[in-house]
C-alpha cells in the first residue's frame, strides 16, 4: 500500500496497523485512526520511561534532572554534549529488543502445528479473531485442557465432509465427516521434543460408547462397535469429535488433553496465507482421483493444488492410505519450515492473514474456545525446535482376517512399545538436556539403588499390594513371581490404602540386595525403589512391600520404558526435506 493511502478510513492494509510502541519494543495493532495533531505544539511532559512518545525506536530522551519542569531542549548537531548536573549521572539507553526477536514472541505458535500455529500467531487481534472460532464440547472425553507446566497432548482431526467451495467435487459430496487424517500431537514437558503420531483411518478399532451434549443441553449417548475402521468414529451414527477422542484414548491409553477438527478448506486458506508450501517428488505424478499433476522435482503448492497434494494416494508409494500418511507427514514437515521461516514471522501481512485462516478453519473443544486460549498453547508450541519434531504412524499390518487386503490391525510387537513411549514423555529423537545441579544428584542417587549385590530369586521376601492396577493384578503378579521367577516368599496381601501413578517398592536398608533382584526380575528403576522400612508378613518376618500402580501393564510385562523406537518402525523429522515417491 503507498504512502497516499495510509490512514485512510476505507480499504486500509492490515499490516499497516501493527505499530511499535517505543516504551515497551513490542508491535501493537491499531484499529482506529490516530485522534488529530494539533498545529501548535504543546509542552513537553516528563515522563518515566526513557523514550519520548512518539520519536524514533532507539533514540533516548534526555535525562529530567531534579528542579527541571521539563526535559532541556535538543542540542544543535556538533554541539557538545551537555553535562550532567552534579550528583546525578546520565541514564544508560535502554535496549530494545529486535524486530525479529519480538515477532517470534507473538508469533510463538506459528512455529509449533499447522492449525495450532496459525491460531496463535496472531493473537494481539484478540476480538475479531475470537468471533472466527467455532467450538464443541468434549462431554468430558478430555484431560480437562491443556497446563504448562506438564506434557501437552492435542488430537488433530482432519474430516472428510466436503463443505467449502469447490470441494463438493472431491469423492463422496455427501459425507458426514469422518475422521479421515487424524493425528495425536505428544509435546514433551520440558518442550523440548514432540511427537507426531499419525493414526491410520482404515485401522480396525473398538470405538467405544460416546456420551455426547446435544444442542438443547440434555445428553446422549450413542453406543459404541466392535471391530470397525477407526475413521467411523466421528461423523457415523452422529458421533461427535470426542468420541474419537475416546477411542485414541482406548487405542493408545493416551488421553488428549484437547482437539482441534479442520475440513478441506484448512489446507488450501493455510497455505495460501503463507505465499505457498515448497515441496519435492521424486517422480512425475498424474493422478486422476486428486487431480494432482506434478513432474518430478521441487514445487511451491498453495490452494487446491495444495489440497490435491495431500490427498493423493494412488501415485505414490504402494498406493494406499499408509502411503498417503508419509506424503502428509512430508507435506506438514515443510509447511512447519515455512511457518518457522523469517519470510513468515517477520510479515505482519502474513500473520494477520495466517491468524484469520487459521482461525477459520479451526472447530476446538470448549477448553480451547478463545484466541487467548490458543495463544497460550501456541506459545507453549512455540518453544519446540523443528529438529526434534519426529512423525511417525501407528505401527500395523495387514488384517489377517480379509483375502483382500483392505483394513489394517495393529502390530501387536511394536505398537504397545510406541504407546508406551509417549505415555512415558521419551523423546523419539536424541536430545540433549539441562540438568540442575540437584537433579543430577538425584538422578546419580537413584541409579545407584541398582548396584551392588542381588540376592537369590528364593531369598526374596516380598508382598504384593493393589495400588491402582486393574483388578486382580496383584495375584497375577504373584503367580507369576511364584512360577515364572522363582520368588517363592511372596504374598497378595490385597488393596493398598491409596493409589498410585506409579509402581513402588519400599524396602529396609538390609533388604537393598533383595530389592534389586525384584527390580531386575520386573524392570523396575532406581526411581521406583523407595528405601524405607519393612513390615511383617504373615509368617511374622520382615518384607519388602510391591505397590503396584496405575503403570502396571500385566503380569511379567517389564515396567522398563524404552528409549528409542522399535526396528522398523516409520518415522521422519520435520527439519529434513524429503521426496514423495
Amino acid at each position: 500500500m503507498d504512502a497516499q493511502g495510509r490512514g485512510r478510513a476505507g480499504d486500509i492494509d492490515p499490516a499497516d496497523q501493527w505499530v511499535l510502541n517505543p516504551h515497551t519494543g513490542e508491535y501493537e495493532l491499531r484499529l482506529t485512526p490516530s485522534a488529530p495533531q494539533s498545529g501548535i505544539p504543546g509542552p513537553r511532559r516528563s515522563a518515566p520511561s526513557p523514550n519520548r512518545a512518539g520519536a524514533p525506536a532507539g533514540r533516548t530522551a534526555t535525562p529530567v534532572a531534579p528542579g527541571r519542569a521539563v526535559p532541556p531542549p535538543r542540542r544543535r548537531r556538533g554541539a557538545p554534549p551537555e553535562e550532567p548536573l552534579p550528583g546525578r549521572r546520565g541514564r544508560r539507553p535502554v535496549k530494545q529488543k529486535s524486530k525479529a526477536k519480538k515477532a517470534l514472541l507473538w508469533t510463538g505458535g506459528t512455529m509449533a502445528f499447522v492449525l495450532v500455529a496459525a491460531a496463535g500467531g496472531g493473537y494481539l487481534y484478540i476480538r475479531h479473531l475470537n468471533g472466527n472460532i467455532t467450538s464443541v464440547s468434549d462431554d468430558g472425553a478430555s484431560t480437562g485442557g491443556f497446563q504448562t507446566d506438564k506434557a501437552i497432548n492435542i488430537l488433530l482431526i482432519g474430516t472428510d465432509k466436503r463443505t467449502g467451495a469447490g470441494n463438493e467435487s472431491y469423492g463422496d459430496k455427501n459425507s458426514v465427516g469422518h475422521a479421515d487424517t487424524t493425528i495425536l500431537l505428544h509435546v514433551s514437558k520440558d518442550r523440548t521434543n514432540a511427537t507426531a503420531l499419525s493414526i491410520p483411518r482404515d485401522l480396525i478399532v473398538d470405538v467405544p460408547d460416546c456420551e455426547t451434549k446435544q444442542e438443547d443441553g440434555s445428553t446422549k449417548v450413542i453406543p459404541g462397535t466392535d471391530d470397525v475402521r477407526f475413521n467411523t468414529s466421528l461423523g457415523q451414527d452422529e458421533r461427535t469429535p470426542s468420541c474419537t477422542v475416546r477411542t485414541v484414548t482406548e487405542l493408545t491409553g493416551i488421553q488428549a488433553d484437547n482437539f482441534m477438527v479442520a475440513d478441506f478448506n484448512a489446507v488450501k486458506t493455510l497455505t495460501t496465507a503463507v505465499g505457498g508450501v515448497e515441496i519435492c517428488l521424486a517422480k512425475d505424478i498424474d493422478d486422476e482421483d486428486s487431480k494432482l499433476k506434478l513432474s518430478k522435482g521441487t514445487h511451491t503448492i498453495s490452494g487446491e493444488q495444495a489440497l490435491a497434494f495431500v490427498r493423493t494416494r494412488h501415485s505414490v508409494g504402494f498406493g494406499g492410505d499408509l502411503s498417503r500418511i508419509t506424503l502428509q507427514q512430508q507435506f506438514l514437515s515443510a509447511l512447519m519450515r515455512k511457518l518457522k521461516s523469517n519470510d513468515t514471522l517477520t510479515n505482519p501481512t502474513k500473520m494477520i492473514k495466517l491468524a484469520e485462516a487459521g482461525t477459520k478453519a479451526l472447530t476446538v473443544d470448549s477448553n480451547l474456545d478463545s484466541i487467548g486460549k490458543l495463544k497460550d498453547l501456541g506459545l507453549e508450541l512455540g518453544k519446540l525446535n523443528v529438529k526434534n519434531l519426529t512423525f511417525t504412524t501407528v505401527p500395523v499390518v495387514d488384517n489377517p482376517t480379509e483375502k483382500v487386503k483392505a483394513t489394517v490391525v495393529l502390530n501387536d510387537a511394536t505398537a504397545p512399545t510406541v504407546f508406551d513411549m509417549i505415555k512415558n514423555d521419551v523423546s523419539f529423537t536424541e536430545v540433549k538436556k539441562k540438568a540442575s545441579a540437584s537433579k543430577n544428584a538425584e538422578a546419580a542417587e537413584e541409579a545407584a539403588r541398582l548396584k551392588g549385590t542381588k540376592s537369590a530369586a528364593s531369598e526374596v521376601r516380598v508382598r504384593i499390594l493393589n495400588g491402582g492396577a486393574a483388578a486382580g493384578s496383584a495375584q497375577a503378579e504373584l503367580e507369576y513371581l511364584q512360577n515364572e521367577e522363582g520368588v517363592l516368599k511372596s504374598e497378595n496381601a490385597g488393596n493398598a490404602d491409596a493409589a498410585l501413578s506409579k509402581t513402588t517398592l519400599e524396602y529396609a536398608p538390609d533388604q537393598a540386595d533383595q530389592a534389586r533382584r525384584l527390580a531386575a526380575v520386573l524392570g523396575l528403576s532406581g526411581a521406583q525403589l523407595k528405601p524405607g522400612k519393612s513390615v511383617t508378613n504373615s509368617q511374622g518376618l520382615p518384607t519388602m512391600t510391591l505397590t503396584l500402580g496405575k503403570d502396571f501393564k500385566g503380569a511379567g510385562v517389564s515396567f522398563t520404558t524404552a528409549t528409542k523406537a522399535p526396528e522398523g518402525v516409520q518415522q521422519s523429522t520435520a527439519d529434513k526435506v524429503e521426496c514423495a515417491k
